[in-house]
Order: structure tokens, then C-alpha cells, then sequence
């Protein structure tokens, strides 16, 4: 019987106060997880946090983070964990850079970008793998973007250091397998969230038009399924890599995006 019980089971999931992050948190709450919240506003943080369901009453927890600041973060974390020392799912989730082309981009932005990203989820990790190796269960799922595989328009610095994740990652999973641990990307395509309003104001903005809806028409062409994925979509997607039944899924990257990828 497909194992997708998240009871007794700790997950930690990065920016999740809006989109796929928090929709990602929702999901794995109800499946029974406790979910611990990382993010950087205090009052979205609470507000999320009375949003979860507690199916088998678990307990579910908020950090405050700014993920601008990698070292803050991890020792934020290492306070938590010395009274909850439980950890078997992390979810690294991170909002994107600011669209624009690679040749126009500020220094400073690809180290922004890099701190909030890569060198986050090393460090997130970092402290959760121990308890991950204890339990001899662990499941790190970083949210990327399907320009690991197929590098996108106008997206310079985030098709840069998205890769540089998508390679840690990979690295990362073949280390920690023997520990019952394992360590996949998600790859959303083009996904109904504040992000993507940024990217359809940025194209609206090139084109010269105030017609929203032509510009999201013309989007939606180049995806096959005809439309723009929900944030749940993705959580789903992520859920399944979280449970027990995604036991032998290690080192890979998982594209949602309605087939709009055209490599394999």
C-alpha cells in the first residue's frame, strides 16, 4: 500500500508564509507532519501558523529568518533544535532574484542570491542532518526552477545560481543515501504566485503594454497544458518526495510545468 503518512514525522519548510512555500506547509500538515516555518515577517509567520491542520494534534512551530543572512539563520536553527532536536523533512524554498538580462546584472546580486540560496540550504542542512542520520530517515527537497534544465529568458542571475543548487544538491544525494536520506529538486514552471506577477510586470514593462492579459495569453502558449500551475500543484509534487513511498527517488529533478521543458 503506497505509504504517504507524514505522522510522527518533522519537517521544516523555507519560505513559507505565501506560494509554493506555504502551500508546500499546508500539505505536509495535513499529512500528520509537525512543520516548522521559516521565513522572515513575524506576522505572516503567525498567521500561517494558525492556518495548519493538526490532524493527530501535532505541534507546529514558526523562525523568524532572513535568509539574506545565512550564518543568522543557522544559528537561529541550532537554538530551536537544542529543544526540538527532531528533523526528517527540510524543504529549501527561497524567493528569486529580480528578473533582467545576465549581461546588465550587478556582482552584488549573484552574491545575494547565492547567500539566500545555496549557501542557506548548506546550512540548513547541515544542522538537520544529524537528526536526519538518527532517524535513518531524512527527505531534502529544494524548490528550484525547470532552468536547471533549460535556461530561461530574462532570468541571468537565477538561471546561474539555480544551477549551482541543482548541483549540490546531486552531490549531496549520493553522500547521504546510506543514511536513508535522500535529496531531489522540484522544479516549478510557470506558477500563479507573487513571483510570477514580478516576471508579467517585467515583460509588460519591455513590451510597452498595459494589456495583462495578452501578455499572460502569450505565456500561456508556450506551455502545453494551456494554463499556469497552482501553488498546490507544486506542493503536491513536493508531498510525494517527502513521504515514505518516495524512498528509492534520490538525486533527481522533478519538473511541474505542464510539459512546457522540452528536454527530457
Amino acid at each position: 500500500m503506497l505509504d504517504l503518512n507524514l505522522k510522527g514525522k518533522t519537517a521544516f519548510v523555507c519560505g513559507s508564509t505565501q506560494g509554493i512555500g506555504k502551500a508546500v506547509a499546508m500539505e505536509l500538515a495535513d499529512l500528520g507532519a509537525s512543520v516548522i516555518l521559516l521565513a522572515r515577517n513575524p506576522m505572516a509567520l503567525n498567521t500561517t501558523l494558525q492556518e495548519l491542520s493538526r490532524p493527530y494534534n501535532q505541534e507546529h512551530y514558526a523562525i523568524v529568518a532572513d535568509f539574506n543572512q545565512p550564518e543568522q539563520l543557522g544559528q537561529k536553527l541550532k537554538k530551536f533544535l537544542l529543544e526540538n532536536p527532531e528533523a526528517h523533512i527540510l524543504v529549501n524554498n527561497t524567493g528569486g532574484p529580480a528578473p533582467g538580462l545576465i549581461a546588465d546584472a550587478n556582482p552584488a546580486e549573484f552574491t545575494s542570491t547565492f547567500n539566500q540560496h545555496l549557501l542557506a540550504n548548506h546550512i540548513l542542512a547541515q544542522n538537520l542532518l544529524p537528526a536526519m542520520k538518527k532517524a535513518h530517515y531524512g527527505r531534502i527537497i529544494n524548490i528550484i526552477s525547470t532552468s536547471v534544465k533549460q535556461p530561461l529568458r530574462n532570468l541571468g542571475v537565477s538561471n546561474t545560481v539555480r544551477a549551482a543548487v541543482a548541483n549540490w544538491a546531486k552531490t549531496l544525494s549520493v553522500e547521504v543515501a546510506p543514511f536513508g536520506i535522500t535529496v531531489n529538486n522540484v522544479l516549478p514552471g510557470t506558477t500563479a504566485t507573487q513571483r510570477l506577477n514580478a516576471i508579467i510586470e517585467n515583460r509588460m514593462k519591455k513590451l510597452n503594454t498595459t494589456d495583462r492579459h495578452a501578455v499572460e495569453e502569450e505565456m500561456k502558449t508556450e506551455i502545453p497544458a494551456g494554463r499556469f500551475a497552482t501553488a498546490q500543484e507544486v506542493a503536491a509534487a513536493v508531498a510525494f518526495l517527502a513521504t515514505p513511498a518516495a524512498a528509492y527517488i534520490n538525486g533527481i529533478n522533478v519538473p511541474v510545468d505542464g510539459g512546457r521543458t522540452l528536454c527530457l
